[in-house]
C-alpha cells in the first residue's frame, strides 16, 4: 500500500511513474484469490521499495507526512468499502471484466487497462467517504492519463488495504506495533 501510494505522489508531482512499481501494483488488483500475500505481489524484490519505505517510517528515519496522510485515508476508505456490499460487488465485477480486456491486450499496464481501472475506481470507490485527496502539480493533475493512472494505483492501494485487514492488520498497528512491523519488514528485505 505504501509503495503504491508513494507512486501516486510521484505521478501527481512529476507526471512520471516507475513502470515496474506500477506493474506490481496493477498486477495485484487482478490476483483476487491468492493463497498468500506473496502470490498477490510476486517476488519480495517487487515490493522491496515499499518494505524499505515502511521500515524507514516505522523506525522514524523518514517521515513523509503527506504519504502517511494518504495511507491513513486509504485505510479509512477500505473500512467503508468493506462494509458496502454493492460497491464490493461492482468492483469485483468490474475487475473481472477488465481482466478479460487485459488478457486480450496481453498486459495489465496497457493504457486502455489503466484507463478502465481508473474509471472503475472513479465510478465506485471514489464515491465513498472519506475521499482520498491527492495533491500535486496542477499541470499533471489536469491530464486525463495522469488522473487515470493515479486512480488505477489508488484501486491497487485499496486492494492492499483489504489484504492488510484480511491478514489481521489494522490502523492501530502503525501506532502500537511499530517495532514488530519494522522487524518483519527488515526480515523480508534480508
Amino acid at each position: 500500500m505504501a509503495q503504491a501510494l508513494q507512486q501516486v505522489r510521484r505521478i501527481a508531482d512529476t507526471g512520471q511513474s516507475d513502470a515496474s512499481v506500477v506493474e506490481t501494483a496493477l498486477d495485484s488488483v487482478f490476483r483476487i484469490d491468492a493463497d498468500t500475500p506473496l502470490q498477490v505481489y510476486g517476488r519480495i524484490s517487487d515490493v522491496a521499495p515499499g518494505l524499505r519505505l515502511v521500515s524507514s517510517y516505522l523506525t522514524r528515519q523518514g517521515q513523509d507526512e503527506s504519504l502517511m496522510r494518504l495511507v491513513t485515508s486509504v485505510l479509512q476508505l477500505e473500512r467503508r468499502f468493506s462494509h458496502e456490499p454493492d460497491t464490493l460487488n461492482a468492483v469485483g465485477q468490474g475487475i473481472s471484466h477488465i481482466a478479460v480486456q487485459a488478457s486480450d491486450l496481453g498486459s495489465h499496464v496497457h493504457p486502455d487497462i489503466i484507463a478502465a481501472l481508473g474509471g472503475l475506481y472513479a465510478d465506485t470507490i471514489s464515491t465513498l467517504r472519506p475521499r482520498v485527496m491527492v495533491q500535486g502539480n496542477p499541470h499533471y493533475l489536469a491530464q486525463p492519463g495522469v488522473v487515470a493512472e493515479i486512480r488505477a494505483i489508488l484501486l491497487a492501494a485499496v486492494r492492499s488495504a483489504v489484504l492488510w485487514r484480511q491478514v489481521g492488520g489494522s490502523y492501530w498497528d502503525f501506532l502500537f506495533s511499530r517495532k514488530a512491523m519494522a522487524e518483519a519488514a527488515g526480515d523480508l528485505l534480508g
